[in-house]
């Protein structure tokens, strides 16, 4: 069997029985189950939800996309092996932490394969919930352009690329485009104050204001959970982005979550801290893929300017990228899953074969 054959590229062709569309993201498919599957598994698995909670199979791929195009490889390679089974790995490692440290549930039921979820419909508050601690990146960037205030935050003067800020911030941005927002632009991504969010919670689909600092908690404690535990790992959690929404649960108490990912290589910046104490930055994170694909193409500026998009997705879609890069990056992804986990990433023979036969044996879900 070839890599390419051990890599799930495609994850939105499953058999599994649904009456809606399949969502494809860049890197996860969701499957949304008929109401009568949702209802049989939530009484034979005993999921502490509401009878008629919708249900969905979320499947996790070996996709990888940067400067928001999806990338490639030579032989066929169409993904980063391993990559989605560390991803789910992490992810489901901090979720449980949480739970272990009194914090917030999540949207996952159910770990059937690790590259599948079974999740509960959450109504998604539309903030991205960034929290950074060092300053870099597109912060780093805009502080160099005279920028100071950041989502209504007061930066000082003299900071240094890479450091160590003088607090945890938490820099929120729009999740999807918001309209009839005061002073907010109706566009993604957007960064908002707390004031922005205060007076329009019911825009952001927060149910009442209050719960805004309740997610500000959750953030930061989040944030401070997984920044202790890496921390003993000698890497550092430098920033990341968080999301959340609202589920019942069985009893009818309707409570805020975690959703999506947490901690991961795909959202979040991971560094060494032995070579940043040697005055390195090593990358645990897809940054280090974005910094490879800038240093191999000629012309970084295609990459990085958003009027340049026609280019930038020919680049994608004509280059195949050599091996050695993808593998480089496999062994990003699955060392640090490895590390937080504490077991081995083991790449499936044949992922989506292994992922129908559980899901038909194990849960009735294909025909």
């Amino acid at each position: 069997m070839s890599l390419a054959d051990q890599v799930l590229a495609v994850n939105d062709d499953l058999p599994i029985r649904t009456d809606k569309p399949v969502h494809s993201g860049k890197v996860r498919s969701v499957y949304w189950l008929t109401d009568t599957d949702s209802r049989r598994l939530i009484q034979q698995k005993g999921y502490n939800v509401q009878p008629d909670a919708p249900l969905a199979i979320m499947i996790i791929s070996d996709r990888i996309s940067a400067f928001d195009c999806i990338w490639h490889g030579e032989g066929g390679l169409k993904g980063v092996p391993g990559k989605g089974a560390a991803l789910n790995a992490i992810s489901n490692h901090w979720f449980k932490l949480f739970k272990d440290n009194g914090l917030a549930d999540s949207h996952i039921l159910d770990i059937p394969h690790p590259f599948v979820w079974i999740v509960q419909k959450a109504k998604p508050v539309m903030v991205e919930a960034i929290c950074r601690q060092y300053i870099t990146g597109s912060m780093w960037r805009a502080y160099t352009q005279g920028e100071r205030q950041f989502c209504g935050i007061q930066l000082p003067e003299g900071l240094k690329k890479d450091q160590k800020l003088p607090q945890l911030l938490m820099t929120p941005s729009t999740k999807g485009i918001l309209k009839g927002i005061p002073n907010v632009p109706e566009a993604d991504d957007i960064n908002v104050t707390r004031d922005d969010l205060i007076n329009n919670y019911q825009a952001f689909n927060f149910r009442h204001i209050d719960d805004i600092s309740y997610y500000e908690k959750l953030l930061a404690d989040g944030f401070i959970v997984i920044s202790n535990e890496l921390a003993q790992l000698d890497q550092i959690f430098v920033d990341t982005k968080f999301e959340f929404g609202y589920v019942t649960d069985a009893s009818g108490n309707e409570k805020l979550i975690y959703m999506d990912e947490v901690g991961t290589p795909d959202s979040s910046r991971i560094w060494d801290g032995a070579a940043y104490r040697d005055g390195q930055i090593v990358e645990n994170s897809k940054e280090d893929f974005r910094q490879v694909l800038l240093n191999y193409f000629p012309d970084p500026d295609i990459l990085l300017n958003k009027e340049r998009m026609p280019e930038r997705f020919a680049l994608a879609t004509e280059n195949a990228l050599p091996q050695d890069i993808l593998m480089q990056i496999s062994k990003i992804y699955t060392n640090i899953a490895e590390k937080i986990t504490g077991q081995p990433i083991t790449l499936s023979q044949d992922p989506k074969s292994e992922i129908i036969d559980i899901l038909r044996q194990e849960y009735q879900l294909i025909d």
